[in-house]
């Protein structure tokens, strides 16, 4: 029985699943995937633990860089301008100076292409062909490299989708959607194999990760708001399906004796319980000043008029929270001295940790310190970030309402929360069996690298 000739690869094909967990895609819906199946019956697959943040942004650039968020100075999607309160900037390609696989596979003469892998907008200049991801704002955008491939993509599928709105009402305009936006891309997929030389390849489909916000509470019987027997109930199974069909179609095209083919998620997805209001929160302890005598539920914090001078810290809402204190000299109202600083965040984050469900039972919340977690933390990062109950509750930055506990997301219905671990799998060419295996995020691009003969210096390590 063979596991497998490294030797002989000539290919590495990258299957990107947004969100993937392992207890759905190598457990409950295996039976529903066959292809699928049929590829973990001859891989080395496990859970794969993700970054802190467990986010799409910075997690698949953690994946493809093999530097922390940190390194990176990414820590989620948006990120807050130094010496405002508010201000952000959203996360971009262009902010990412670290090299990728495929730019070390560029400078050893290989060539890739790279669809959806965030953040990918604006697209870069590689040895081969890249297309946006779900943050290109939309198809009038450049959203490919070479500009030229733009048209190709329109005259294969029409108008290319990279996202969906799916914090809405409309569930079935939800659904109708993300089926035509993972149609479109799987047909891009196989267009760009059979008339593209490559020698890496891979795509990240967002999809997964949308089907699984909007749709969970319907197929998932323990939730707090499952609706039974709702005509939603199958439509994550299905959309499992559908992954596991077009992946199917596209494994037909490639010579599995000279191709390594890896499925990998950024991180992974569970219920969500409820989201916590942060800012009521640091409200009610005192930490927060906010002038204003009755707020509107739902209201946002930079709408309101907050009493900076008086106030010790302030918190954004999300998957994680990041909490900010308002330090002197570096925010323009700050009130915690520079020699307080540690001392402060630390009661805080005490504070942080105590914080108890709405039934009084004890929550297993997490804080972490940026420069504790990774050996540098560039950019403009929080001065701590949190776990809410080791995620099972979002955090909601929005504040007005009678319990800091919401029953529901303050930014439009989503049912699912992210978890720690997503899914990595790989194949070598010549493997006839499968093996368990527990891997990290750091350990895919020195894995992928390893499969093309190249060494570098990365905080994982290569599992073939």
């Amino acid at each position: 029985m063979s596991n497998g000739q490294v030797d002989s690869v000539k290919k590495v094909f990258v299957i990107g699943l947004d969100s993937a967990p392992p207890e759905l895609l190598f457990n409950r819906f295996l039976e529903d995937m066959p292809n699928v199946r049929k590829l973990l019956e001859r891989s080395l697959h496990g859970p794969m633990k993700s970054c802190i943040p467990a986010i799409t942004i910075p997690a698949w650039m953690v994946m493809n860089t093999g530097k922390t968020p940190g390194e990176l100075g990414l820590y989620g999607f948006r990120h807050r301008k130094k010496g405002t309160y508010n201000n952000i900037w959203i996360a971009h390609s262009l902010m990412v100076k670290e090299k990728a696989v495929w730019n070390h596979l560029g400078e050893n003469g290989k060539k890739s292409i790279v669809i959806g892998v965030p953040p990918s907008y604006p697209p870069k200049k590689i040895n081969g062909c890249m297309i946006g991801c779900f943050i290109t704002p939309d198809a009038n955008s450049d959203y490919t490299y070479p500009e030229s491939l733009k048209g190709e993509i329109e005259r294969l599928v029409g108008e290319y989708i990279f996202d969906v709105v799916f914090r809405k009402d409309e569930r079935d305009e939800v659904k109708e959607k993300l089926w035509e936006m993972t149609e479109k891309r799987f047909e891009v997929i196989r267009y760009l194999i059979e008339n593209k030389e490559w020698d890496f390849f891979e795509f990240v489909e967002i999809g997964l990760d949308r089907v699984h916000h909007a749709f969970w509470k319907y197929f998932d019987e323990t939730h707090h708001l499952h609706e039974p027997d709702s005509r939603y109930k199958n439509v994550i199974r299905d959309y499992y399906r559908l992954l596991d069909k077009e992946i199917g179609k596209t494994l037909k095209l490639l010579d599995m004796d000279e191709t390594a083919i890896m499925i990998v998620s950024d991180h992974g997805v569970k219920a969500m319980k409820g989201a916590f209001a942060i800012n009521q929160w640091l409200i009610e302890e005192g930490l927060l000043k906010v002038k204003s005598k009755e707020i509107e539920a739902g209201s946002k914090l930079e709408r309101l008029d907050v009493d900076w001078k008086n106030s010790t810290a302030w918190a954004w809402g999300g998957y994680y929270s990041r909490i900010f204190i308002n330090v002197e000299g570096r925010e323009p109202e700050g009130r915690i001295g520079a020699e307080r600083f540690y001392e402060v965040r630390d009661e805080i984050a005490e504070l942080v940790r105590s914080i108890r469900g709405p039934d009084g039972e004890r929550w297993d919340t997490k804080v972490y310190y940026p420069e504790d977690i990774y050996p540098v933390a560039k950019g403009d990062r929080p001065d701590m970030m949190v776990y809410l109950d080791n995620l099972n509750w979002r955090a909601a930055g929005t504040l007005g309402y009678e319990s800091p506990y919401l029953e529901e997301n303050d930014t439009g219905p989503d049912d699912a929360v992210h978890s720690e671990h997503g899914v990595f799998s790989i194949y070598i060419p010549g493997m006839e069996s499968s093996r368990q295996l527990i891997t990290e995020i750091y350990d895919f691009a020195p894995t992928v690298l390893k499969l093309f003969g190249i060494k570098q210096k990365l905080k994982g390590r290569s599992v073939v």
